[in-house]
């Protein structure tokens, strides 16, 4: 898993994936979601989670979950180390283009107000934010921005 030169493959996640997105969510929130978490999200039809994988090891992984035409991306995460490399911009592409296949037209997610290398690179998927959510997040308590693409 350290070789950060090999190609990076794009998968549906397996439940196989889900200690080791765990894992990653835990490294990096404080609200991470548990590996039960993530087998139920797989165990819905309605969801839809895939991984990054490079050189064997997955290290990045994200998901949606659908409602009629609309789809809520959650749960985008890159191990720290694979992080600045274009990694989640990929997989949010893949992810996107995974859900127009299934008739999603537009997608919303939420975002720590304080993230900005997230919100940026949301921004420039073509995501807009159009509300908050006040206090959403624990550990610290911080607003959420919801963003949209339509």
């Amino acid at each position: 898993m350290d070789d950060l030169s090999s190609e990076i493959i794009f998968r549906r996640m397996e439940e196989t994936d889900t200690a080791r997105a765990a894992q990653m969510e835990a490294e990096a929130s404080k609200e991470a979601w548990s590996q039960k978490s993530y087998l139920d999200a797989l165990a819905n039809e309605n969801a839809y989670y895939l991984v990054a994988q490079q050189g064997g090891g997955v290290v990045a992984c994200c998901g949606f979950w659908q409602s009629f035409e609309e789809a809520d991306i959650c749960n985008v995460v890159v191990e720290e180390r694979f992080r600045r490399r274009g990694i989640a911009r990929m997989m949010l592409l893949a992810l996107m283009r995974e859900g127009k296949a299934r008739g999603i037209e537009r997608f919303t997610l939420e975002v720590r107000s304080s993230n900005m290398p997230a919100i940026r690179l949301y921004e420039k998927l073509g995501f807009v934010t159009e509300g908050v959510r006040k206090g959403f997040y624990e550990n610290p308590k911080e607003d959420a921005l919801i963003m949209w693409k339509r």
